[in-house]
């Protein structure tokens, strides 16, 4: 009988997905130290508002996906 691992492989999705939008407002961030700074000024409220969440929401889905792997294999 196969395993059915289709609410792990949910939340790795949504961890991956996580960290992807982390490295892209990582990388936006990293745009914004290399520019002029009349630009720079400009634009770093918006990045900044972007990147203060990111961290906490990979945290997040690494704690699930990890609470759910300690369940599933062992069982607490």
């Amino acid at each position: 009988m196969p395993d059915n691992n289709t609410e792990l492989d949910q939340m790795q999705a949504t961890y991956v997905a996580a960290v992807e939008q982390l490295i892209d407002a990582i990388g936006q961030e990293e745009a914004l130290a290399s520019v002029n700074h009349t630009i720079a000024k400009w634009t770093s409220g918006r990045i900044r508002t972007s990147t203060k969440t990111k961290p906490a929401i990979v945290k997040d889905a690494k704690r699930r996906y990890e609470d759910a792997l300690r369940q599933k294999f062992f069982n607490f």
